[in-house]
């Protein structure tokens, strides 16, 4: 079995390489995955490359304006060499001041996008649509949101799996790349074993970690009996996701005192840089709205809406968020034979619950037994804050599990978030046609 899976993740990486004339980090990180590897690669090919609403050069800038929003240099660099090789025009690397108004005016919504999703409306969309010369048409739209989206979520996959630059930037363009954190990359594309590396680092010993893996299965399984004894009623669900709501805007990510890095290169892409995620309930100033997941799905709304306005992004993106949400080896840890369907489903529906969203069927009691902290720091950091995470806090979760267990948690909120911005720009697109 094991042979098998190296072969297909060789025969994946070589095949990258032979079509995009590079292998990065981000591929070497994801090829653990080799299933997901394939069909992230597809989508974003197609994104990037295929036939499309937008020119070419216009995709990777919008790629660039995504990605400075998290600060995220690696994204920024990559995508700087693209635009230029697809005949971008150089000046337009100056900054926000040198591109077209129509570029311009997605300023706006890329910020929104990337921090507070839930305040965009159809008013927005309808700006965008109708500002005379510079109008955007519905398809291409549909494939910037796609674009944003996807960045922006990949900016957390970065930052999260502690993705540093492959090779020395061309200092032609004028940029710095500056490595966040000190992760290796090797350790995590060849799966080393964490548990030495994080317990030098922490006071816990081998026996702490065992037993907090024991601990979480223990719960997972006392969970499962209690679903097969009875279920919560409808109002005590909504009780409990109001909680829980509240609480993730109470997490705070540990790094909120460190100065943050600036990248001062990455910042011209920007407007309103001080603009982030905003936890309402320690401010008290506003509310975050509940989105209610039935009213708006990603399967029944807002899949047909993209593979109308923008044809087949949507089956490869739903074959995408398919392959995360069911992707398993059966194990945990050392464990094997282990359903984690309830893990897997904690995870992504607490990016969406950071996000206001919420479905109806789920017992949001289970976020709380099965996510610890430690966890949840790490989480709330790579989802809303990615630029702020560290080492430490990828180390202090599961000190048991390997990198490929680890690395699997960052797919899955990186899709979680991806699909909460769509659900929210889809929606407004949606309340705009009608």
């Amino acid at each position: 079995m094991q042979a098998n899976g190296l072969n297909e993740r060789t025969n994946l990486l070589v095949e990258e390489y032979s079509t995009s004339g590079r292998l990065d980090n981000i591929t070497q990180v994801m090829s653990l995955h080799t299933q997901y590897l394939e069909s992230f690669l597809r989508s974003q090919f197609y994104m990037l490359r295929m036939d499309g609403p937008l020119p070419l050069p216009y995709r990777h800038y919008i790629a660039i304006m995504a990605a400075a929003r998290h600060q995220c240099s690696y994204l920024v660099n990559m995508h700087v060499d693209e635009f230029l090789k697809t005949g971008g025009i150089a000046e337009w690397l100056n900054g926000l001041e040198y591109i077209p108004q129509r570029l311009k005016n997605l300023n706006e919504i890329n910020k929104l996008l990337a921090h507070r999703p839930w305040l965009i409306t159809k008013e927005h969309i309808q700006k965008l649509v109708k500002t005379g010369e510079n109008n955007w048409s519905l398809p291409e739209l549909v494939h910037a949101v796609v674009l944003l989206a996807h960045y922006h979520a990949l900016a957390s996959f970065v930052f999260g799996s502690g993705i540093n630059p492959e090779r020395d930037p061309d200092t032609s363009n004028g940029f710095r790349l500056i490595a966040v954190n000190k992760f290796c990359v090797c350790d995590l594309a060849n799966d080393n074993n964490i548990e030495n590396a994080s317990l030098t680092s922490s006071n816990f010993g081998i026996a702490d970690s065992l037993s907090e893996l024991e601990a979480l299965m223990e719960r997972m399984k006392r969970l499962q009996e209690e679903k097969e004894e009875e279920e919560a009623s409808q109002e005590e669900m909504a009780t409990r996701f109001e909680k829980e709501k509240k609480e993730s805007l109470l997490v705070v990510t540990g790094a909120f005192d460190d100065e943050m890095v600036s990248t001062s290169d990455v910042s011209r892409y920007i407007e309103d840089p001080g603009f982030g995620y905003k936890d309402f309930a320690r401010r008290g100033e506003e509310h975050l709205p509940t989105f209610r997941a039935q009213d708006y799905t990603w399967e029944n709304h807002g899949f047909s809406l993209v593979n109308r306005l923008y044809s087949d992004i949507g089956h490869l993106l739903d074959e995408k968020f398919r392959m995360v949400y069911n992707l398993t080896y059966n194990t945990m840890a050392t464990h094997e034979d282990v359903d984690t369907t309830m893990l897997r489903r904690a995870l992504f529906n607490y990016v969406h619950c950071m996000f206001g969203i919420r479905y109806d069927d789920y017992d949001y009691g289970e976020v709380n037994q099965l996510l610890e902290r430690s966890l949840k720091v790490y989480i709330k950091t790579v989802t809303c804050y990615p630029e702020r995470t560290t080492k430490r806090m990828y180390d202090s979760y599961w000190r048991q599990f390997k990198h490929s267990e680890k690395v699997h948690v960052n797919l899955l909120l990186m899709e979680a978030r991806m699909q909460a911005e769509l659900l929210y720009a889809l929606r407004a697109i949606t309340r705009h046609l009608t």
